[in-house]
C-alpha cells in the first residue's frame, strides 16, 4: 500500500514536497516513481528512482526543478518540487514496481502498486 501526502495550493514559483509512505517490505526491492494527471490530460511520468537510490530519471519539463529521493529507514519516497508552474497542477501519484527498473518507468504498464494520489494546484 502506498499513501501520498503533501499536496496543496501554492503560487507559481513556490515549492512543495510530496511524500509517499510504503507499507510493503522490504522497501528496497521496489523501484519507485511519481506520475501525475492534470485536468483533462492523460496520466504522465514525472520522476523515478532506482531501488538503491543511485539513479534518478525525470521528464524533461521538470528537470532542474523537481528532485526525487527515497529513505529506506522511513520506507518513503519524496518529490521536492521547486519553481512550480501552473502547468504542474495535477493529481500526483506514487507507484512502485519490484520487477521493472526505474529506467523503464515511462513505459506502458509500469507499476504494480499505486497510491490514491495527492492534489497539487499551482495558481498563477
Amino acid at each position: 500500500q502506498l499513501t501520498e501526502s503533501g499536496g496543496g495550493l501554492v503560487q507559481a514559483g513556490g515549492s512543495l514536497r510530496l511524500s509517499c509512505a510504503a507499507s510493503r517490505r522490504p522497501f528496497s526491492r521496489y523501484a519507485m516513481a511519481w506520475f501525475r494527471q492534470g485536468p483533462g490530460k492523460e496520466r504522465e511520468f514525472v520522476a523515478a528512482i532506482s531501488k538503491s537510490g543511485d539513479s534518478t530519471y525525470y521528464r524533461d519539463s521538470v528537470k532542474g526543478r523537481f528532485t526525487i529521493s527515497r529513505d529506506g529507514a522511513e520506507n518513503s519516497v519524496y518529490l521536492q518540487m521547486n519553481s512550480l508552474l501552473p502547468d504542474d497542477t495535477a493529481v500526483y501519484y506514487c507507484a512502485a514496481d519490484p520487477l521493472v527498473g526505474a529506467a523503464s518507468a515511462q513505459t506502458q504498464g509500469w507499476g504494480s502498486a499505486w497510491g490514491h494520489g495527492t492534489l497539487v494546484i499551482v495558481s498563477s
